[in-house]
């Protein structure tokens, strides 16, 4: 279906002062840790700003990571209201096969309200021993997992919880979590593609792995925002968004540092609460933020270690930016803001052409990597470079034993759809060093290839690094065969 565009006016009409953004933009694009991708901002149910940063645009799916989790709850809230599930019933009573496997009395004792607030009752995350011991059936892992607490009386941050909660909400329904979400959630508010990893059970794994466009999360920000409904449609059930956004545990230093702050208000049903509002987030930066106290809702992708910082940022600059009424004799403010945002672009990695003295040594160039390893990326085992008849180049990387062609098209961005969508930057540093940013567009990372002529050796250094570890083919949405996990 076509999606109908979000409805659309001047920051100033719906009371957001324009210099607030520029405020945050600049404090963004100087932050020297933070990598925007992507932002839209919402005020009174109109789109007043959006943005996306070159190569990065506005139609293309970006992974998510743990802003996963809410739609994943979203799908159980629906679920529950149709009466396919009972979020006091204990999550045993949906896996009834594993009944003379679990013995622990805490693991049958876990209930599905409490995989949906992660409080199972474990005090760390258990993915690993999850997958670990049942990597053919994880829920079966994870109820192996005996949990240190009494369920519901401690949080802790597990993937598992997310990953049952969502195989629970696919084995009532007969359906993946996209085909559940389509017509109840997806098409109503017009979202286009949403695809989502999958594991070798063939179950979307729920805690991670969706990959939307900015959009989509905007538009689920709004949903929440106005209480579940859209457009005068109530599509999740009367009294969802105020469980799910309502802290359910203490969270306070459950995340292990003293500086995030905003992961120290609680946790609702796959939503966290904030200093203002409340959010769903992923790593590396992929936010919802939602608040109800200025009517807003800001959506963005980024590439950051620091996301603490960049709320921060949001708190320091885009909260004060929101008026109480409409500002007036601000169209020429607005207009520079719209240009801005307009043009917004990655720097691109700094590079020289070629030596012109030196391409006959670098034209059929391979190499292997730095030190017999890849450490960043092990299953990439080579690389070489080749002049294009246009007078580019192209390092090839061997990776899994497939070939990925990073072409270098001179200044800028280079971008490329197939065999999967990157763009590529960078040149030469000196005769005898080449080095490029290959930018994977359908996730948060970016892959500096350097390749040295001296010894023929390369490296690679991931920015920041995949949490899901796959080969670079499959460093894009789950189409066709790139589904699993």
């Amino acid at each position: 279906m076509t999606a109908r565009p979000l409805p659309v006016a001047t920051p100033a009409a719906q009371g957001v002062d324009a210099a607030g953004v520029h405020a945050f933009l600049d404090a963004l694009e100087a932050a020297p840790d933070i990598e925007p991708h992507s932002l839209m901002i919402l005020r009174h149910g109109r789109l007043v700003a959006s943005g996306w940063w070159a190569p990065y645009t506005a139609g293309r799916p970006h992974l998510l990571y743990s802003l996963s989790k809410s739609f994943t709850a979203t799908a159980a809230a629906l679920a529950e209201d149709e009466g396919l599930i009972d979020f006091d019933a204990p999550v045993l009573s949906y896996f009834p096969e594993f009944e003379a496997d679990i013995s622990d009395p805490r693991s049958r004792a876990i209930l599905v309200r409490h995989v949906a607030s992660m409080a199972s009752g474990h005090e760390s995350e258990t993915v690993d021993a999850a997958y670990g011991t049942d990597p053919a059936e994880p829920v079966r892992g994870f109820l192996l997992q005996p949990p240190q607490r009494d369920p519901g009386t401690v949080f802790a941050y597990n993937q598992p919880c997310t990953y049952t909660l969502g195989a629970i909400v696919q084995r009532v329904t007969g359906q993946s979590l996209t085909a559940y979400l389509r017509p109840r959630l997806l098409d109503p508010l017009g979202i286009g593609e949403a695809l989502w990893l999958r594991d070798r059970t063939g179950r979307e794994i729920g805690f991670s792995g969706l990959h939307a466009a900015t959009d989509a999360v905007a538009r689920l920000g709004l949903l929440y925002l106005d209480d579940g409904v859209w457009q005068g449609e109530r599509l999740l059930p009367e009294g969802w968004v105020a469980r799910a956004s309502r802290p359910h545990l203490p969270t306070a230093g459950a995340m292990g540092a003293d500086d995030r702050q905003d992961w120290d208000r609680g946790y609702g049903h796959q939503f966290w609460m904030s200093r203002h509002g409340f959010r769903g987030d992923g790593a590396y930066g992929q936010f919802c933020l939602v608040l109800p106290g200025h009517d807003a809702v800001i959506a963005a992708t980024t590439a950051t270690d620091r996301m603490q910082e960049y709320l921060d940022l949001v708190w320091r600059h885009l909260l004060p930016a929101f008026r109480p009424g409409p500002l007036s004799g601000r169209e020429d403010a607005d207009t520079a803001l719209r240009e801005r945002l307009d043009r917004l672009a990655l720097r691109p990695a700094q590079g020289s052409p070629v030596p012109p003295e030196r391409a006959g040594d670098w034209s059929g160039a391979a190499f292997t990597p730095y030190g017999g390893i890849c450490g960043d990326q092990p299953t990439l085992t080579a690389a070489e470079v080749t002049a294009d008849a246009d007078g580019g180049w192209t390092i090839g990387l061997t990776d899994d034993r497939h070939r990925l062609g990073a072409r270098l098209g001179g200044q800028g961005w280079t971008v490329t759809e197939q065999p999967l969508p990157t763009a590529v930057s960078g040149g030469w540093t000196d005769g005898d060093t080449l080095a490029a940013d290959v930018v994977f567009l359908e996730t948060p990372h970016r892959l500096t290839v350097t390749c040295s002529l001296t010894d023929r050796t390369f490296t690679a250094r991931w920015h920041t690094r995949p949490l899901h570890e796959r080969p670079l083919r499959g460093m894009r949405a789950p189409r066709g065969p790139h589904g699993s996990a």
